[in-house]
């Protein structure tokens, strides 16, 4: 199937989808409603088709469809508003799953054609690898010591219920069945009926929550996507990996991780109590899927002891299952499944409390781990190879036990995150109380290290059982001490990191190594020294704290208390580094800058001290939170900075919209494997000149961001009324009333930008189609160095589109802003600036937002030799040219609502019409937070 197919087929998909919305809204709501929603939608169309190419003035007959535009939506009863925000909504929700499915044909079309491995691809990096000679058995040395692992969040940019994910994947199964050839005429009229009843369904679903979502809530979301997606595709990775490099049972170096019920951070929801539930909750869908493979498994090797000839190991195996039943005498593999089977439902009662949907026929002892359950699925598999030729051992039971090998009884490793600063306060509560130190807060940084050291040395626990401390205190040692009973219970996987967001200091990082003593997370080894059993790993968020990071870290490896700690944990250390907060600092392209910056020195730092460090990125859905493409993302990092494996975040939105079904999951799983192995192995097989990013350009980067640093400072925290001006034409103060997170948007009561959290910091800029995060001051900063030196302005053009094309990281950061820029919309962000009630205020901040998306567009055009947005991603800019006319409708009405709402409108309709229309608006834009 060749591109122009593709097309083809996505229009018919589209327009299915939008028939069979247009007549569930006919059936339910009536034809006037349907009339007026379908007359909407032609005006909107035809608002954008009479654009000027430049989609930045206003032709006289765009003018005129902007004024029919907002009239229709303006003489809208509230009713007809809720509907028309509900269809334009769900019919961005469908485009976007038909959109999905088209990369999923066109990525199937590729491979058929015998073209080669597309980019990303585990094939593609094997060829890159294989052409640079590198040898598997390399590889395998590389995937024996890396950690590879993608972290999901509860951050609250995933607006959609769980409810209406769960529409979404009805609809896609239902149209994949549909793309199936042969069908006969009542096969395709019986599923394009079935489709149509799933929208229907889909129709008469309520897309807002009723209440805030609770951690509860984010973990049974979370849960979700391992059903459907990761328990399928990720012993599927694994396997084509093991088949690339012909090598069985590859070490579990690609797991998932959650923050999801240990992220304390700012949430005082997250308490002991969510972490034993989320651990409870994740390991109920793992041995629920262990179970059902099993039961399975049993029904398919029925192979006959009269027939073949097991190994004495399988034998003994079936022997020890006590199964007495007359009709498996013969059936000795269906035998030890049986036993495997009972044990596997004891474990399940003992780690989730409840018994299995289907029990045991015999009663067995628990098995104790997962080891011992691999090692029960080895037996088996090695009598299988001992008379089937391999076949039957590649089926199934391979892809429990790579399941097994993967997910253990934990499913996924869980970190705690908590604030160095309450952190402190613990400890300095702890030490007052046993009397050791009455005033640790006043301490210098010296004195606060020299007391920690001594505490962590001590065998005496600072603990006093019968002492009243505070609500605080008492929290944080529970968790940590949960933390110990989930490792004890479920298996040391299951809980690993500790992180410390805000970390500034060595004092932060021997915080957490004290209190982990204090909560029986930690043992003596034989040598008497000190073993944490949760790797202690700072995340530096800020640009302050970027700048800092490795004088910290440095520090901290000089240390020799610090430095005997990581000694025992592999001589290994994870450091996180924050992508939102530092973009909210200091701006798009001083945030990238300083993160390149910060991984460059902790790679140097890494070589000189012999300490591996691993980079864990968190990043969000949106550019301004780190977004973008992951496989260009990774592979743009410094050299050295992928050796070890890396973590990153997926947030929000951007979890439905990678996994939602195994093929899109299975692409992006494979997209983070293959990069990571890509950029671990072209550090050290390219030659130096083009591994070394020349001196000059980063000079020139570093000079850059300066001033683009400066003119985010200048607007953000320094321009009189920017805050007003912000709370005023965006929805910021409305998003808190929509029930997408447990989290608080704010850290603490305030209306500071500084107080603010980054994600409801960009996802309002977003709604109001501004994004300013992912592009401010890089135009002014381009523009000023440009015109220091008039002699040289066309040499240092020349050397930026130099660097655009050779320079990985650079390329990134264009592209990145390409797209953001490439969903901006001045004109409708003007009508969000309008709402500010100080018209002169509202003018001056808008005309500088204004003036610098001008310079930033046009700069970025002189570099990429561009005429428009995403001329070198053409499915893109397609996806963004026809969802606009659906998206635009929702903004408009998204305004007429703010000011209705802020005129104290705010009856139960309008809010919630409010709130839909940020539904709508973050569906349509897909990375919105």
């Amino acid at each position: 199937m060749n591109d122009t197919a593709n097309d083809v087929q996505l229009k018919t998909e589209t327009r299915l989808l939008g028939k069979l919305l247009g007549d569930a809204i006919r059936t339910v709501s009536g034809e006037t409603v349907f009339a007026k929603t379908e007359h909407i939608r032609q005006l909107a169309v035809a608002f954008h088709r009479s654009a000027d190419s430049d989609g930045k003035t206003l032709a006289p007959t765009h003018q005129r469809s902007q004024v029919d535009l907002e009239r229709e939506l303006e003489n809208l009863s509230v009713d007809d508003t809720l509907s028309v925000i509900r269809a334009f909504s769900y019919f961005s929700i469908l485009a976007n799953m038909a959109e999905d499915r088209q990369q999923n044909r066109r990525r199937r079309a590729h491979r058929i054609s015998g073209s080669p491995p597309q980019a990303g691809s585990l094939k593609h990096a094997m060829a890159v690898l294989t052409a640079r000679g590198v040898a598997p058995k390399e590889i395998l040395a590389w995937i024996g010591e890396a950690n590879v692992s993608p972290v999901l969040t509860a951050h609250p940019t995933e607006v959609q219920r769980k409810s209406i994910l769960d529409c979404q994947r009805d609809v896609s199964a239902i149209l994949a069945q549909m793309e199936q050839l042969n069908l006969d005429p009542d096969e395709s009229a019986e599923l394009e009926a079935a489709l149509y009843r799933t929208i229907l369904q889909l129709w008469q679903t309520a897309m807002l929550r009723l209440t805030k979502l609770r951690v509860i809530d984010e973990i049974d979301n979370a849960l979700s996507f391992y059903r459907s997606t990761f328990l399928e595709v990720i012993p599927a990775v694994y396997a084509a990996l093991e088949h690339a490099l012909e090598a069985d049972n590859l070490p579990p170096f690609f797991r998932m991780g959650s923050w999801i019920g240990g992220d304390r951070d700012g949430n005082p929801f997250v308490t002991a109590s969510s972490l034993n539930e989320a651990i409870r909750r994740q390991s109920t869908v793992a041995l629920d899927h262990y179970l059902a493979e099993l039961h399975a498994l049993g029904a398919e090797l029925s192979m006959s002891s009269r027939l073949v000839t097991p190994t004495a190991a399988l034998l003994a195996l079936a022997q020890r299952a006590g199964d007495t039943s007359i009709f498996r005498q013969d059936e000795p593999y269906r035998q030890a499944i049986t036993g495997m089977y009972a044990r596997m439902a004891a474990s399940y009662v003992t780690l989730t409390g409840r018994e299995p949907a289907r029990g045991a026929v015999l009663q067995l002892e628990a098995y104790a781990n997962a080891q011992e359950v691999l090692a029960d699925l080895d037996v088996i598999m090695a009598s299988l190879r001992s008379h089937s030729v391999n076949g039957l051992a590649e089926g199934r039971i391979s892809r429990l036990r790579r399941a097994v090998a993967v997910f253990g009884f934990h499913l996924a490793t869980i970190d705690l995150r908590q604030n160095a600063a309450v952190h402190e306060v613990v400890i300095a509560e702890l030490l007052k109380a046993a009397a050791v130190e009455t005033d640790y807060l006043g301490l210098s940084e010296v004195a606060k290290i020299a007391v920690l050291s001594r505490e962590i040395q001590n065998p005496r626990p600072l603990f006093i059982p019968d002492f009243s401390y505070s609500d605080a205190s008492v929290g944080e040692l529970a968790i940590f001490r949960a933390a110990a009973q989930v490792r004890a219970m479920y298996g040391d996987a299951a809980i690993t990191q500790a992180i410390i967001s805000k970390a500034e200091s060595l004092s932060d990082l021997l915080e957490v190594a004290l209190l982990q003593k204090e909560s029986g997370l930690s043992h003596r080894a034989a040598d008497d020294k000190l073993n944490l059993a949760l790797g202690v790993v700072p995340l530096f968020e800020t640009i302050t704290d970027l700048r800092a990071a490795q004088r910290v870290m440095s520090d901290a490896f000089a240390h020799p208390l610090y430095r005997s700690l990581i000694t025992a944990q592999a001589n290994q250390q994870e450091i996180m580094l924050g992508y939102s907060d530092s973009n909210k600092d200091g701006g798009y392209l001083t945030a990238n800058w300083e993160l390149y910056r910060a991984q460059k020195e902790l790679a140097a730092l890494s070589a000189a001290s012999g300490v591996t460090i691993r980079i864990f990125h968190g990043r969000g859905g949106s550019v301004g939170r780190g977004g973008g493409p992951t496989f260009e993302a990774i592979l743009a990092q410094p050299a050295g900075c992928v050796g070890g494996g890396l973590r990153l975040t997926e947030q929000g939105e951007v979890i439905s919209a990678k996994f939602a079904n195994p093929e899109l999951g299975r692409r992006n799983f494979e997209i983070m494997v293959s990069a990571s192995m890509l950029g671990a192995f072209l550090d050290k097989n390219v030659d130096a000149a083009h591994k070394e990013t020349p001196k000059q350009w980063e000079d020139v980067m570093a000079g850059l961001s300066q001033a683009s640093f400066e003119a985010y400072q200048k607007l953000v925290y320094q321009t009189p009324g920017f805050v007003d001006f912000f709370r005023g034409a965006t929805p910021i103060n409305e998003l808190a009333g929509l029930n997408i997170g447990s989290r608080p948007a704010s850290r603490k009561p305030s209306l500071a930008i500084e107080d603010l959290r980054a994600i409801p910091w960009v996802f309002s800029w977003s709604q109001a189609r501004i994004a300013l995060p992912g592009w401010y001051g890089f135009g002014s900063a381009v523009q000023a160095w440009l015109d220091e030196n008039a002699a040289e302005k066309d040499a240092r053009l020349n050397m930026l589109k130099s660097m655009a094309v050779d320079w990985p990281f650079f390329k990134t950061i264009l592209g990145n802003m390409d797209m953001v820029l490439s969903k901006t919309d001045l004109g409708i962000a003007q009508r969000y600036a309008d709402l500010v009630p100080d018209a002169a205020l509202s003018k001056r901040i808008f005309g500088q937002i204004t003036d610098e998306w001008n310079k930033t567009v046009a700069i970025l055009q002189a570099i990429t030799g561009h005429k428009n947005f995403l001329e070198d991603n053409p499915a893109l800019a397609r996806s963004i040219r026809n969802r606009f006319p659906y998206l635009d409708p929702l903004n408009h009405l998204q305004i007429q609502l703010l000011r209705q709402y802020r005129k104290g409108q705010a009856d139960e309709r309008t809010q919630r019409a409010l709130h839909l229309t940020i539904n709508g608006v973050a569906a349509g834009l897909r990375n919105s937070g």
